[in-house]
C-alpha cells in the first residue's frame, strides 16, 4: 500500500479554482432583483433514477412547482431556457457538453443547487469546470451520521431559520473559490463544511432525497431555504394540471406529464452507500513533498488531481465533442495565446534537437547546406509538417471565430493541439546541461523491499537520464534507516537500510542522492493505518515527547486538513532533536544533499478562525515577548496578530539558518534544498509562515524546489515564471517541479520543455511511482544518452562548467540557423555578433577551467556586454520569432544565475 499525500495537488486545487472562478464571474449576468422564477428545473439522470421516488416525495413536501430536466437532452444553454433555477440532486456523471451548456446558462443569469457527490464520476475537465461553477467540490463521505448546523448569523443570514438543523449522513464539501462561503457545517471535532454557497450556487453535502441520508423534512427545508435565497419559485397547486412536466424545449414544447407521489410518502430507494461513488474505492497516490492548503480532510486523489485543468478545454487524451456555444473575445484571446505558446515550445524543442544532432558542416554556401541529422528523416519530416499544420490550424481557428462557426473553430484548435502533441520532438537527445531530479517516495521504496529490487528502480532512473534523486528518508516521524536519534525505524523496512543501499546504487550510476526529510510534520493518520497503529497515534516522536507538540487554536493536536501532527518549531528541544537527526544522516551516509520538506507550519486560514502553532514553548515565549498569550488573540487584533505571525515565521527562519550552518560545518559540499509552496509571499506568511525568500537571500539553501504542479502547461508557467524572474533570491537556484500523476505523457513532455525555455536550471518530477514505460522510453531517447557522458556537469555542483556547456548548446542553435539560412542577422552586424559570441564562449570556458575571481569578473563583464547588444541584434528576429528570441534571452539569464551561484565558492 502507498500512503496518500495531498499538499501539492490540493494547493493547486485551491489556487486554480480561484482563477477559473474569477474568469467566469467576469462574464456572468446578475439574477433579476426581486424576480421569482416561475418553476424549478430538476435534473433527472441515470445517476438518480433509482432515487427518483424519494426525490419527488421531498419535492412534493417542499410545496414547489417543478419541471423535469432530462440531462441527456441538454446540449446547449437554450435547452435550459424554461427554468431560472436548476436543481441537480446526486448527479455524479456529466459530459463536457452538458457542463458547457449549464455554464453558459448560468452566465446568462441562471442559478443552481446541487447535492451529493456532484460530478465525481465525470471526466477530469468536467470536474474542474463544475468546481469553478459551484465554487466547491465533494471531498469525501463521512463514516457516520453527523449533526448538521447552520453557520452563524453573521455569515449567511438566509440559513437562520427553523428546520435547517438536524442529522444526516453526508460528506464534506471543500470550498474552492474566492466567493465561496460556508453556510452550514458538520458538528464534529473538525466542523467541516456541509453546505457551501457562491452568489449563484448552493452545494448541499448529502444525497438529497435518500431516506438513509436525511429526513424528508430536513431535505425540504433546505430546498425551500435555497430557493428563497434566489427569490423563491412558484408554489405547487393541488391540481392535476400542476403535475411535473418535462421542462420546455427550445421550441417551447413539453413532454408528457410525470405524476408526483403523494406528499410525504416515504421513498423506496436503493441508494449508493454514503461516502462512496457507486461502490468505487477512492484512488490513492504516493507520498509527496508538502501538504494541503485545505483545513478539512482531503478528497480522494481521483477527485483532486485534475484541479489544475483550466476549465476551458479538455486535457489531452479526452475525446470531447466541440461545442457550438459562442467563443467570446476573451476566450478567443486565451485560446490563441495558448496555441501560440504550444507552437513556440514545439519549435524550440525541434530546433534544439536538430542543432544538437546535426553532423557535417555547410559547404560554404548558406543557401545549400549539407547538414545531416541523426534522427530518422521521416520523423523529422513529420515534425515539420505538424508545425506547419498547427500554424495553419491557428489561422483557421481565428477565421472561423470571426465567421461564428464556433464548433468548427474549436475543432481546428483541438486538432492543432493534438497534432503537435502527437509529433513532439522526442526521438533525439536534447543537448543541455540541467538538473533532472526525481522524487523517490517511501511507498516505492517499501514496495522494492530489498537492495536488489531497489537497484532496478535506479537502473530505470539512470537510463531515463535523471542525475538527482530526492530519496524519502524521514516520513511521518519514522526514519527509513536505523537511527540512534529518532530511535524507531519505519517498521515497513526493518531489517534493511534502504538509505545505505540508495547511496551506493546512485553513486554507481553517476547520480546524486539527496535525503528527503519531513521536518516539522511527525505524524500521519494515513500512515498509522499502514503500520497498524490506532488512528489517533500521534507518531513516534510525539509519542515519546508529547510536550514537543504543536496545536491549533482550539487545542487540537491533529491538523484538520491533513490528519498530520506537527512539532512546535519554537521549542528548543525540538530544534536540537531535528538538527541532531539531520547531522546523523549527513555524517553516517555519503549523501550529496538534504531536502527539507514540511519546513513550515501546517496550512491555516485565520479569516475562517483556524490557526496553528500553539505549542507550549511558543505560547510561553510569545507571552514573555509581548505580554499576551497568543491563544487569546484573534486576527481582528491586527497589530498583535501580525506579531504572532512574525513570531512563528521567525521560528522557521531561524531553524533553517541553524540547520544550514550545522550541516555545512559537518559537510561543506552538501547541497541543501527545500520543497516550498509557490504562493505569493503575503498569502504564504499568513497561511503557513514559510518565508523562503529570506532563506535564499541568506544563502541558507542552495536550491528552492517550488511545488508548481498543474495539469495545464499554461498554469505551470504562470506558477513558475514569478519565481524564476524573482530578483531577490540571491544566488539560490530555483528548480520548478512537475507532478506526473494523472498528467498525460504528452503534457508532461510539454511542461518539461516549458521549463527548459524558462530561465530555469532544470526540473524535478514527482514521483518515481508514476514513471510509466512510455515516459521511460521517451526520456531514454531524449535525455538518457546524454547522462551517460561523464562530462555533463550538474548546475548546482559545477555551475561554471554548466554555464559553459549550456552556452555551447545555445551557440549550436544559432549556428544551425545560420547554416540553414534561417537567421535574421545580416552583415555587418553578423561579424560583430560572431566576435562577441566567441568572446563570451572563451570567457566562460576559461572560468570553467580556472574558477578564479579574475576569470569570474571577465565572464560576467562579457556576458553583460553580450546581453546588452542582444536585443538590438535580435530586433528583426524578434518580430518573426518572438517566442524563440525570448527563449534565448531566458537562457542567457540562466547563465547569469549560474555565475552568481558559483561565485559563492570562488576565493578572492
Amino acid at each position: 500500500m502507498k500512503q496518500q499525500r495531498w499538499g501539492k495537488e490540493k494547493c493547486q486545487t485551491w489556487n486554480l479554482a480561484f482563477l477559473v472562478l474569477n474568469f467566469f464571474c467576469l462574464t456572468f449576468n446578475s439574477f433579476p432583483a426581486g424576480a421569482a422564477p416561475s418553476v424549478l428545473g430538476v435534473v433527472k439522470t441515470q445517476d438518480n433514477a433509482n432515487q427518483w421516488e424519494g426525490i419527488t416525495t421531498r419535492l412534493g413536501l417542499s410545496g414547489v412547482a417543478y419541471c423535469v430536466v432530462d440531462l441527456q437532452q441538454v446540449r446547449q444553454a437554450a435547452d435550459l431556457a424554461g427554468t431560472q433555477v436548476l436543481f441537480l440532486p446526486n448527479v455524479e456523471t456529466l459530459s463536457a457538453v452538458q457542463v458547457q451548456a449549464i455554464q453558459e446558462w448560468m452566465r446568462k443569469g441562471g442559478r443552481a443547487i446541487a447535492s451529493g457527490p456532484l460530478g465525481t464520476l465525470s471526466q477530469a475537465n468536467v470536474r474542474s469546470q463544475l468546481r469553478s461553477l459551484f465554487g466547491a467540490y465533494w471531498g469525501f463521505g463521512l463514516q457516520s451520521p453527523s449533526t448538521l448546523a447552520p453557520a452563524p448569523a453573521n455569515n449567511q443570514g438566509w440559513v437562520q431559520q427553523n428546520g435547517l438543523a438536524g442529522t444526516a449522513q453526508g460528506g464534506v464539501i471543500i470550498p474552492a473559490g474566492l466567493t465561496s462561503q460556508t453556510a452550514a457545517v458538520w458538528k464534529s471535532v473538525e466542523n467541516p463544511p456541509a453546505v457551501v454557497t457562491t452568489d449563484r450556487s448552493v452545494f448541499l453535502g448529502w444525497r438529497w432525497g435518500v431516506d438513509t441520508a436525511s429526513s424528508p423534512n430536513l431535505d425540504s427545508a433546505w430546498l425551500r431555504a435555497s430557493l428563497n435565497r434566489y427569490g423563491g419559485v412558484r408554489k405547487a397547486q393541488n391540481s392535476a394540471t400542476d403535475a411535473p412536466q418535462q421542462c420546455p424545449s427550445p421550441a417551447g414544447t413539453t413532454a408528457a406529464a410525470t405524476r408526483r407521489p403523494p406528499t410525504g410518502q416515504p421513498s423506496s430507494t436503493n441508494p449508493v452507500s454514503p461516502g462512496t461513488a457507486a461502490g468505487r474505492t477512492p484512488a490513492t497516490s504516493p507520498t509527496q513533498p508538502g501538504n494541503t492548503p485545505i483545513v478539512f480532510p482531503p478528497a480522494p486523489a481521483a477527485q483532486v488531481a485534475d484541479a489544475n485543468a483550466d476549465g476551458l478545454v479538455a486535457p489531452p487524451g479526452l475525446d470531447v465533442k466541440p461545442s457550438s456555444l459562442p467563443i467570446t473575445g476573451g476566450q478567443t484571446t486565451v485560446m490563441r495565446q495558448e496555441l501560440e505558446a504550444l507552437i513556440g515550445r514545439f519549435e524550440s524543442a525541434m530546433l534544439t534537437a536538430n542543432a544538437t544532432n546535426k553532423v557535417g558542416t555547410a559547404n560554404g554556401n548558406n543557401s545549400s547546406t549539407q547538414t545531416k541529422l541523426i534522427a530518422d528523416t521521416t520523423s523529422r519530416s513529420n515534425q515539420e509538417s505538424a508545425l506547419k499544420t498547427a500554424r495553419t490550424g491557428l489561422q483557421k481557428f481565428l477565421q472561423l471565430v470571426v465567421q461564428q462557426d464556433y464548433s468548427a473553430a474549436r475543432q481546428q484548435w483541438l486538432q492543432a493541439r493534438r497534432t503537435l502533441w502527437d509529433n513532439y520532438p522526442i526521438d533525439r537527445p536534447q543537448g543541455q546541461s540541467e538538473i533532472r531530479a526525481m522524487w523517490l517516495d517511501r511507498g516505492t521504496i517499501v514496495k522494492a523491499g530489498s537492495e536488489q529490487k531497489l537497484a532496478k528502480i535506479f537502473d530505470r532512473l539512470a537510463a531515463a537520464g535523471f542525475n538527482t534523486v530526492f530519496f524519502e528518508t524521514v516520513n511521518a516521524g519514522y526514519p527509513i534507516y536505523p537511527s540512534r536519534v529518532a530511535q524507531i525505524q519505519n517498521p515497513l523496512v526493518r531489517g534493511w537500510d534502504p538509505l545505505a543501499s540508495a547511496v551506493k546504487l546512485a553513486h554507481e550510476r553517476g547520480m546524486e542522492l539527496h535525503a528527503w526529510v519531513w521536518i516539522f510534520a511527525v505524524g500521519n493518520q494515513r500512515h498509522n493505518a499502514l503500520v497498524n497503529r490506532p488512528k489517533e497515534y500521534p507518531g513516534p516522536v510525539l509519542d515519546l515527547h508529547p510536550t514537543w507538540a504543536g496545536y491549533d487554536n482550539r487545542g487540537r493536536l491533529f491538523h484538520l486538513g491533513s490528519g498530520k501532527t506537527f512539532l512546535d518549531p519554537a521549542n528548543p528541544e525540538v530544534r536540537r532533536y531535528l538538527i541532531q537527526m539531520l547531522g546523523e544522516i549527513a555524517t553516517n551516509y555519503k549523501i550529496d544533499g538534504i531536502q527539507f520538506d514540511y519546513i513550515r507550519y501546517p496550512f491555516q486560514d485565520p479569516r475562517a478562525g483556524y490557526a496553528f502553532g500553539y505549542g507550549t514553548a511558543a505560547r510561553q515565549q510569545f507571552q514573555q515577548l509581548h505580554g499576551v498569550d497568543p491563544a487569546k488573540i484573534s486576527p481582528k487584533d491586527r497589530n498583535v496578530w501580525q506579531k504572532w505571525t512574525q513570531f512563528r515565521t521567525n521560528a522557521i527562519n531561524t531553524f533553517v539558518a541553524d540547520a544550514s550552518r550545522s550541516l555545512r560545518a559537518l559537510k561543506p559540499n552538501l547541497i541543501l534544498s527545500a520543497a516550498v509552496f509557490p504562493y505569493p509571499e503575503t498569502e504564504r506568511l499568513q497561511k503557513l509562515q514559510q518565508n523562503w525568500e529570506v532563506w535564499a537571500q541568506r544563502g541558507d539553501v542552495d536550491l528552492l524546489v517550488p511545488m508548481t504542479y498543474a495539469l495545464d502547461t499554461n498554469k505551470l508557467q504562470s506558477l513558475a515564471q514569478p519565481l524564476l524572474t524573482q530578483a531577490l533570491l540571491g544566488s539560490t537556484l530555483v528548480l520548478p517541479s512537475i507532478r506526473l500523476l494523472n498528467l498525460p505523457d504528452a503534457v508532461a513532455i510539454d511542461q518539461i520543455q516549458a521549463l527548459r525555455d524558462f530561465p530555469a536550471s532544470g526540473y524535478a518530477l514527482f514521483a518515481a511511482e508514476n514513471l510509466n514505460e512510455n515516459l521511460q522510453g521517451i526520456f531514454r531517447r531524449a535525455q538518457g544518452r546524454v547522462i551517460k557522458s561523464s562530462t555533463e556537469p550538474l548546475p548546482y555542483r559545477q555551475p561554471f562548467q554548466a554555464a559553459a556547456t549550456r552556452y555551447a548548446a545555445l551557440q549550436k542553435e544559432w549556428d544551425f540557423l545560420l547554416e540553414t539560412n534561417q537567421f535574421g542577422i545580416k552583415e555587418p552586424a553578423l561579424s560583430e555578433w560572431h566576435k562577441q559570441s566567441d568572446a563570451l564562449s572563451n570567457a566562460l570556458n576559461q572560468l570553467a577551467a580556472n574558477p578564479s575571481a579574475n576569470n569570474l569578473t571577465k565572464a560576467k563583464i562579457s556576458l553583460q556586454s553580450f546581453k546588452f547588444q542582444f536585443n538590438q541584434w535580435m530586433k528583426r528576429e524578434g518580430i518573426e520569432q518572438p517566442y524563440q528570441v525570448q527563449v534565448w534571452d531566458n537562457r542567457l539569464a540562466t547563465l547569469e544565475r549560474l555565475l552568481r551561484f558559483g561565485e559563492r565558492g570562488v576565493k578572492n
